[in-house]
């Protein structure tokens, strides 16, 4: 199989020729594609001179808009996508690949204790992983992991799902699973990364929160909607109990909190509905 990998890049022309040049090593028959998504250095330029293809946005549009636009443009069979700050090892990805060739249809880079993270991040991390894995069912080791390996024709099927922005990893995994394909996770150790985050906190910090509820609707709404509303009519019951001891009547809270709770989990077999129809196969 053919290897494309794919790096999207923004300003980073303080590591993109050694991560280029490292890729070229490791897999020296590999396609090596890195979009550059507007940068106003020379991002470009440093890597085509390493040997890469390279596919520019006129402007930033986006990671997760880098990664469509790689995908559509690599040749390979086999994909797959690193970041461009030289946080992820080349090194590691004859096992990614190695893991894909054993069956799977996405294998995942997961981070392990000692990788390059804040404490706020890697909390955040922890809670992604523990709700993904509740709402898939299957264990998952690393949602937000942008260091991953699939193939080409499994993951252009869920092009039109991915977002722009930051969250494409988490969008990919949960419809990976949704859609019944495979995903293994590989031990990979995350460096620190040259030059600055494009992540910021304020701005960022409502689309990661968004993330929460993507998993929900990326994979089984009803698993989300349905806890929240068996949660507010056990409220409901409580304080009517309650209002019925005290004062004798039903009051007005009561009947909001039990039509709150209809309304949550009509929402969640509406959204169940919604999201079936969004993995029709003929997307």
């Amino acid at each position: 199989m053919q290897l494309s990998v794919i790096l999207p890049a923004k300003n980073e022309e303080k590591s993109i020729a050694a991560v280029v040049e490292g890729i070229r090593h490791v897999c020296p028959e590999a396609e090596i594609i890195v979009v550059d998504d507007g940068s106003t250095d020379n991002t470009a330029t440093l890597a085509a001179a390493a040997g890469a293809t390279v596919v520019s946005h006129p402007y930033s549009k986006g990671n997760g808009a880098a990664v469509k636009t790689g995908a559509r443009a690599a040749q390979g069979d086999s994909l797959v996508f690193m970041d461009a700050d030289g946080q992820h090892d080349p090194q590691d990805i004859p096992r990614l690949f190695a893991k894909l060739s054993e069956g799977y249809d996405l294998v995942v880079g997961a981070r392990q204790k000692g990788s390059q993270a804040s404490v706020g991040r890697g909390i955040a991390n922890g809670f992604y992983n523990r709700l993904a894995s509740y709402m898939s069912g299957h264990e998952v080791a690393d949602l937000t992991s942008g260091f991953r390996a699939t193939t080409a024709s499994k993951f252009r099927e869920f092009l039109y799902l991915l977002p722009n922005g930051f969250s494409y990893p988490t969008t990919s995994t949960m419809a990976f699973f949704r859609a019944g394909y495979s995903v293994a996770y590989e031990p990979i150790h995350a460096a620190k990364r040259e030059g600055a985050s494009h992540i910021r906190l304020f701005r960022d910090g409502a689309r990661f929160l968004l993330i929460i509820f993507k998993i929900g609707t990326l994979y089984s709404p009803l698993k989300l909607f349905a806890p929240l509303a068996s949660a507010l009519f056990l409220l409901a019951t409580f304080w009517y109990g309650y209002t019925l001891h005290a004062e004798n009547r039903f009051t007005n809270m009561s009947a909001l909190l039990y039509t709150g709770s209809v309304m949550v989990f009509l929402m969640g077999l509406i959204s169940e509905q919604i999201t079936s129809l969004m993995y029709k196969e003929d997307h």
